[in-house]
């Protein structure tokens, strides 16, 4: 049996990443018992357990591009769908050590499969369907963190704990990398303009693949992951740390950041100006960074969350597109693109992460320091779109 629906395609790519998510942001949600088990008392050392798959993020999506490139990109995927059931050991682990090692693959799985989201969008949708598609899978993550905050309670209740959920979330998983398998990833797409992504290239190919030292020389790419990291900061510090900071709105701000996504697609469908949104999308995202940290009038923190949700995950289909209309494309430059894209970003959200942690370490438990760190990075977004290139500039009249 061949799996050729492209339909069916993103169905499986949406719904993996989606199981990540649940089981990274299960494994948080249950860091009170992890901490205990492994008798962690210092927030900075929960951090880092945390930071296990930020880590592995690093290292996964920088050689993301490198493994497509030996495995093709269906059996690149597979190999993440099986990092990601590593995480199956988190439950059972009996050591910090194993539990850091599960972590860190299970990390290293979700770092391939959100670098392989673009190539495989290439191979089975058209140019108009893409900024779409690419928005669907932008909101997996928050769609699987939604469920985590929301339900983790009645999901625990219903597996008998929250070590057989983790579990239950990790075969799933496997048991959708193994139908991955089914795909005919050699379908050919009639309708493709840039160049597809292909097993067994070429040597004419091969020998114009646009490697990691181009992109590296590429303003693009630092002008891209900066204006992202300072929000992918923010994002994980939300789930993260304002609970703990008794900051109780992380899962509207979640909630919203899906009504938000599905409104940036249907906005990018209709308007093709990519940088504008990301703009104006920036400054209130900073704006209300400051007021959900500092106001501490509940009513006031509720709306906030409600905007910061919306405007953080308005202008993603716009950001995630624009690498998809430059020039010249292929599917080899835009996996290494997005490589090294997630590579830097998560790099710089490690080192936000740590820090925000060990600030409150060092203020005894007094979150004000991180939370004017968190709102000073996180205003990369709205400085960084002046350095983004515009791929539709309006015609003059």
């Amino acid at each position: 049996m061949k799996i050729s629906n492209k339909y069916l395609v993103e169905a499986i790519v949406f719904v993996s990443y989606v199981l990540f998510a649940m089981a990274w942001v299960g494994g948080t949600a249950s860091m009170t018992q992890i901490m205990s088990s492994m008798d962690v008392d210092s927030l900075a050392s929960a951090s880092f357990i945390s930071g296990a798959v930020t880590i592995a993020k690093i290292a996964g999506t920088f050689i993301a591009a490198w493994i497509a490139l030996k495995m093709g990109i269906k059996y690149a995927f597979f190999l993440s769908g099986l990092l990601v059931f590593i995480g199956v050991f988190t439950p059972m682990s009996a050591t910090y050590d194993v539990l850091l090692v599960s972590r860190f693959l299970m990390g290293l799985g979700g770092a391939l499969m959100i670098v392989y989201f673009n190539p495989i969008v290439m191979k089975f949708f058209a140019v108009e369907e893409r900024s779409t598609i690419n928005g669907l899978n932008a909101v997996a993550f928050n769609v699987g963190t939604a469920i985590i905050l929301s339900s983790m309670a009645e999901i625990n209740t219903l597996t008998g704990g929250w070590q057989q959920s983790l579990v239950i979330f990790s075969v799933a998983s496997i048991v959708l990398a193994v139908v991955w398998l089914f795909v005919d990833f050699n379908e050919p797409v009639a309708t493709q303009v840039a160049k597809p992504v292909t097993e067994s290239p070429s040597v004419d190919e091969e020998a114009s693949v646009y490697g990691y030292s181009d992109g590296l020389k590429d303003k693009f790419t630092w002008a891209y992951s900066l204006c992202y990291s300072g929000l992918l900061a923010f994002y994980i510090c939300l789930f993260t740390f304002y609970p703990k900071a008794g900051i109780t709105q992380s899962s509207v701000v979640i909630g919203f950041g899906i009504i938000g996504t599905i409104a940036g697609m249907i906005f990018s469908k209709k308007v093709k100006q990519r940088v504008p949104v990301i703009t104006w999308s920036g400054a209130m995202v900073t704006l209300m960074v400051f007021v959900l940290s500092f106001y501490q009038h509940a009513e006031v923190q509720l709306v906030a969350a409600m905007l910061l949700g919306f405007f953080v995950f308005f202008p993603i289909t716009a950001l995630v597109s624009i690498p998809h209309e430059l020039k010249d494309m292929t599917g080899d430059k835009i996996t290494v693109v997005f490589s090294l894209f997630w590579s830097i970003s998560y790099l710089i959200a490690t080192v936000v992460l740590w820090l925000f942690g060990k600030l409150v370490d060092i203020n005894d438990g007094d979150f004000t320091m991180s939370f004017l760190l968190i709102g000073v990075v996180s205003s990369s977004f709205f400085i960084g779109s002046f350095f983004l290139p515009e791929t539709n500039p309006k015609k003059e009249s």
